[in-house]
């Protein structure tokens, strides 16, 4: 007698949006979406011509806010339990994806037109970072989950992730320095790093987005 085959991917992951949309850590998600929001809307609660190096900060900070709450992203207090599941968990993984992340692409262009136009810096320049940073986040996630026990590492992904933010910013050297303004001559030699930071950061996600080790060790395991 046959094996019943496995039903297309398609099939299972639509069957799949409905529960892990609900497994989503949405408060979080949200919490993050709106603190970058304001925060790149308060560049239009001051007074006179808006100041260029102000909004340049404060889209630096709403594009933190975000990767801060897509460090969330895959915490979930009942991973060990879906673990058993016959659904892989890169389909389930990939599903969270594909649901928060053109979310957060929405919401980062609202975050550039909440500038004022006089003030905006290059979108492209400032649009690089912020990518550079949700990625960041992201890859931290999945290489989490993928090396740790954790249900729930994102408190410890935003904090290393503030670390990272905060040192880059006041430590680097001049010479490797992220964090630049447009009229500084270094603003094209700080983008082509952050472009370093980008490619590294999604090489590192897409080979994190595998089976845990421990479950193949287990599963290796079992099989013998």
């Amino acid at each position: 007698m046959k094996a019943a085959e496995a039903p297309p991917v398609h099939v299972v992951a639509r069957a799949l949006l409905r529960p892990v949309w609900r497994s989503l850590p949405l408060w979080t998600l949200a919490t993050g979406a709106v603190l970058g929001l304001l925060l790149a809307g308060a560049s239009r609660t001051v007074s006179g011509p808006p100041d260029p190096w102000l909004c340049l900060n404060l889209l630096r900070a709403s594009a933190l806010a975000f990767a801060l709450g897509l460090a969330f992203l895959l915490d979930d207090p009942a991973r060990h339990t879906t673990a058993t599941v016959p659904v892989r968990r890169p389909v389930r993984t990939g599903l969270r994806l594909v649901l928060v992340v053109p979310f957060m692409a929405l919401c980062w262009t609202a975050a550039l037109f909440l500038v004022p136009a006089e003030g905006r810096p290059p979108m492209g320049g400032i649009t690089l970072e912020a990518a550079a940073l949700m990625v960041l986040a992201l890859a931290w996630a999945l290489v989490a989950v993928r090396h740790s026990e954790a249900g729930e590492p994102g408190i410890a992904i935003s904090a290393g992730l503030l670390g990272v933010f905060f040192g880059a910013a006041l430590l680097l050297p001049e010479r490797w320095a992220l964090f630049v303004g447009p009229s500084d001559p270094h603003w094209d030699d700080a983008h082509r790093r952050w472009a370093g930071v980008l490619v590294v950061a999604l090489l590192v996600g897409a080979r994190s987005l595998t089976e845990p080790l421990r479950r193949r060790r287990t599963a290796v395991l079992a099989h013998r």
